[in-house]
């Protein structure tokens, strides 16, 4: 059953878009578009634009209009051109509902559950993993898994298993089995330890300590193997999203690398989750779009002529210290989206990608 969405448009976000940028069409850019169910303005916004963080300069609402736009699905967008020959859309409703031009101007309306969004959590739900990031010292604070009801390593839920802390009766915990330390590749410096999500479970018994009773989780879902010495952490904030992601591009001086995929595949495409290093301490916020990129490779001047430097002679890159002979370009790979922030790492979903991206791939703001 199709359900009517209400498309609120406004330009909360303009502080974060400079006048000087402009928006650039999709070669490929139809005419018209009809609403789809499911639609968010980030879809729509993609469909004509090359750069979709740039949505409220082509989303534009006319002020002299009281009430909002209702978007059905089977209606119409047009894509237009003003007077100045900047690029506009134009809503026909597939009622009788008459035809809106939607120009420049802020236009403050609350919130409906029904609105058109830019990016709602349960679209990227699917690929984001609720694994953590912690700092050593964060792990020698939190309890531990020290044993189970059964005696052996398990993977089911209803399995109960003993923790060497009090916990609060009843309150949910998330378990967590330590991974790889993360490094960061320009400075050499410990960003923290990657831990996967192993299973989630909820307090039975709060345990003494202090008379050696340890506490007791009943284990809910189990997504694999709990082992003694898994970190046992309250769910928190940590483990949550927001239910609607507002894009923005990043700061225009903003430059990082990609330090780890969650697939921990050497190459990874759109819709997979990746580490930055760069986190709150770098200004980074939830729902910032960046660029991937990626430096050429590196060619060297030689008496036969021109080589890359990883093919050419130990002689021929001892008298090139820098490395290359040339200043090499980064070229543009695609984009991404920051949804988890730690103190110096992010986690990012990539949207979109020309050729599959690789660890240490630089990250900017968008073209």
């Amino acid at each position: 059953m199709l359900k009517k969405i209400m498309l609120i448009l406004t330009l909360f976000a303009c502080p974060f878009i400079s006048l000087a940028e402009q928006l650039k069409i999709n070669d490929d850019a139809p005419t018209t578009y009809i609403v789809k169910k499911g639609d968010t303005l980030w879809d729509i916004s993609s469909i004509f634009l090359n750069q979709p963080w740039l949505w409220p300069k082509l989303w534009r609402l006319n002020p002299e209009i009281k009430n909002p736009h209702l978007i059905y699905p089977g209606d119409t967008i047009s894509l237009i051109f003003d007077e100045n020959g900047e690029p506009q859309l134009l809503l026909k409703a597939s009622s009788s509902k008459p035809s809106y031009k939607w120009s420049p101007k802020i236009r403050k309306k609350n919130k409906a559950d029904t609105a058109i969004k830019l990016l709602p959590l349960k679209v990227i739900a699917p690929y984001i993993k609720y694994d953590h990031l912690f700092s050593a010292e964060q792990l020698e604070q939190f309890p531990h898994v020290i044993g189970s009801d059964e005696g052996y390593r398990s993977s089911i839920n209803g399995f109960k298993v003993y923790v060497d802390k009090d916990l609060s009766l009843s309150k949910t915990y998330a378990i967590y089995n330590k991974g790889e330390e993360i490094i960061d590749p320009e400075t050499d410096e410990s960003l923290g330890f990657y831990v996967d999500l192993v299973a989630t479970g909820q307090a039975v018994g709060s345990g003494n300590i202090e008379d050696d009773t340890p506490a007791t989780l009943k284990v809910s879902t189990a997504k694999r193997e709990i082992r003694s010495g898994d970190y046992v952490v309250p769910v928190h904030e940590g483990q949550m999203f927001p239910s609607v992601f507002t894009m923005k591009a990043a700061d225009k001086s903003f430059r990082g690398s990609i330090i780890k995929a969650t697939s921990n595949g050497r190459e990874f495409g759109k819709l997979e989750v990746v580490m930055l290093n760069r986190g709150f301490e770098d200004d980074v916020t939830i729902g910032d779009v960046m660029a991937i990129k990626r430096l050429s490779p590196s060619v060297l001047k030689t008496r036969t002529g021109p080589e890359y430097t990883e093919e050419a002679t130990l002689w021929d890159r001892l008298l090139t210290p820098n490395g290359s002979s040339y200043k090499m370009p980064e070229e543009y790979l695609g984009e991404l989206m920051v949804f988890k922030v730690y103190q110096q790492v992010s986690m990012a979903l990539i949207l979109r990608t020309e050729k599959p991206a690789r660890l240490n791939d630089v990250i900017t703001a968008p073209e």
